[in-house]
């Protein structure tokens, strides 16, 4: 079968799930890279693929999509393998919930004001936006409340298997609690031993922002 292209940033928690998508799923992939901050999501060869200018974008032969929540759903349908969409409805709605968390709440909070100052702009030297930082850390704490709140004692956030809310959440939390920010408000936390199960899987250890990056993993704690 025609293998997945998949165009984006390396290192994007956006394009590192439908990565996960694809090694949890066993389909071939390319990552089509493209260089951070090099404005090349805004060339006109990209908006071909993204009329919007974002990341990522997907090929699969002469089929096109965009928006990451859509080419992982068309990935565990269109492919064999484990499914990652739960059958039962309830389930399935916890998984779906958990998604759209991740994209209203725990992207501009955790993500791209906490991860981006403390993870990101130091890789590249840029310097932090520390009142950015502050104003995240009670909304990041809401973030990480509810989803302890949904993962309650099980597995996974759907149950005992990995599903897509999984590939998704732990793109944009894996570094949380390597920052100050994060070490507070995920002491104790539930959500470290789900990180840890998570850690374990070969798709997120291939998937790593610093190997994505071609950058030194960092040392362990």
């Amino acid at each position: 079968m025609t293998e997945i292209i998949i165009h984006g940033i390396p290192g994007s928690p956006y394009v590192r799930t439908p990565l996960l998508v694809c090694e949890e799923k066993g389909v071939s992939y390319t990552l089509a890279a493209m260089a951070f901050g090099t404005g090349a999501h805004k060339a006109p060869e990209h908006l071909a693929r993204h009329p919007f200018g974002r990341i990522p974008a997907m090929e699969h032969g002469d089929f096109r999509l965009y928006e990451t929540q859509a080419i992982a759903r068309y990935i565990d349908r269109a492919f064999d393998g484990p499914a990652l969409t739960p059958a039962d409805p309830k389930a399935a709605a916890r998984m779906d919930q958990v998604l759209n968390i991740v994209d209203w709440y725990v992207m501009p909070s955790i993500t791209s004001a906490i991860g981006f100052n403390r993870v990101i702009k130091p890789i590249f030297g840029m310097p932090a936006d520390d009142d950015a930082v502050a104003a995240a850390i009670e909304p990041a704490r809401t973030c990480v409340k509810a989803l302890e709140d949904i993962l309650g004692g099980k597995a996974y956030f759907a149950g005992d298997r990995v599903s897509l809310a999984d590939l998704s959440a732990v793109s944009h939390l894996d570094f949380l609690a390597t920052t100050p920010e994060g070490a507070d408000m995920m002491a104790g936390s539930p959500l470290l031993g789900w990180l840890e199960r998570m850690a374990e899987r070969p798709s997120v250890a291939k998937t790593t922002m610093h190997r994505m990056m071609n950058l030194p993993e960092p040392a362990a704690a």
